[in-house]
């Protein structure tokens, strides 16, 4: 069953693929199928995609226990409240604290890639940051980079540290645990074969204390290749820049309304969005 849109009786907010149901002294927040590239939503739900957002995130969400608090009260349904119990929200809602988001998105990268990379053909800096001469797409960095930006529901903007702290009393405390958290996940990851490019993270505070929030590590907020893949010289993506780079070949200026899917695509994404989840928590949602 696809699940692009969710109906329960509580005030919601729609984000790009994310329902939020307000419950009063917490919120519900469902993964639907719904996918999003260039801040565009397209009408198209991909297959088991929220169920594998769900699953890849609370797996984190437990690894990262020991680094930071996050939001999560419970991500089992048949302990919600009764009236949340519907088959339809299986695997895809959790109920969570209420947070003051931090207004900027905590991003880490360990590799030139994507956007890191364009921007370092263009003028040889990665947010600002002017790298060594000669470096090659997809190249390791000697050290994983903290480069915040903005958070906005039309286009987000990349900023420097010192602009992070002019947003945010708390930019260096997030910088360090942004960092931390990518280097706890690489090396679990890695161990699973699997390379984590780069990720973007989200801050709360919950009674002044920062906590994380929205999702963690999933397909839709980092890049993930096959270690032997990577060291073969061909990283497969198994994440969103499949489909990034599918859309930057047609003759779209990136504007809704986002382009129809073809079925193909719509079905490669699909396995892709199992085929990590299962790579990371062992858990094949595909059969389920």
């Amino acid at each position: 069953m696809i699940v692009t849109q969710t109906s329960l009786p509580y005030p919601k907010r729609e984000g790009k693929v994310r329902d939020i149901y307000d419950l009063g002294d917490k919120l519900l927040l469902v993964a639907t199928d719904r996918i999003s590239a260039f801040d565009c939503v397209f009408k198209e739900g991909i297959p088991h995609k929220g169920r594998a957002l769900t699953t890849i995130s609370n797996y984190w969400f437990k690894e990262m226990a020991g680094v930071v608090k996050n939001h999560i009260i419970e991500t089992d349904m048949r302990r919600f409240p009764k009236s949340l119990q519907d088959k339809g929200l299986d695997g895809r809602a959790v109920l969570v604290r209420k947070a003051e988001p931090i207004p900027i998105e905590c991003i880490v990268r360990g590799y030139l890639a994507g956007s890191a990379w364009r921007s370092y053909k263009r003028d040889g800096t990665v947010h600002g940051v002017k790298l060594p001469a000669g470096m090659g797409e997809n190249e390791k960095l000697d050290e994983p980079m903290f480069t915040p930006s903005t958070k906005s529901d039309q286009h987000d903007e990349n900023i420097s540290i010192a602009q992070a702290r002019e947003i945010t009393s708390h930019a260096d405390e997030l910088m360090g645990l942004s960092l931390k958290i990518y280097k706890r996940a690489y090396a679990l990851a890695e161990k699973k074969g699997i390379v984590i490019c780069d990720t973007k993270l989200e801050f709360g505070l919950v009674d002044g204390e920062v906590v994380l929030i929205d999702e963690l590590l999933t397909p839709d907020s980092s890049r993930f290749w096959y270690k032997k893949d990577y060291e073969n010289g061909s990283p497969r993506q198994l994440d969103k820049e499949y489909l990034r780079k599918y859309l930057l070949g047609l003759d779209w200026d990136r504007n809704p309304p986002a382009p129809p899917l073809p079925a193909s695509v719509i079905s490669e994404l699909s396995r892709r969005y199992v085929e990590i989840c299962k790579a990371i928590t062992g858990e094949d949602i595909g059969q389920q």
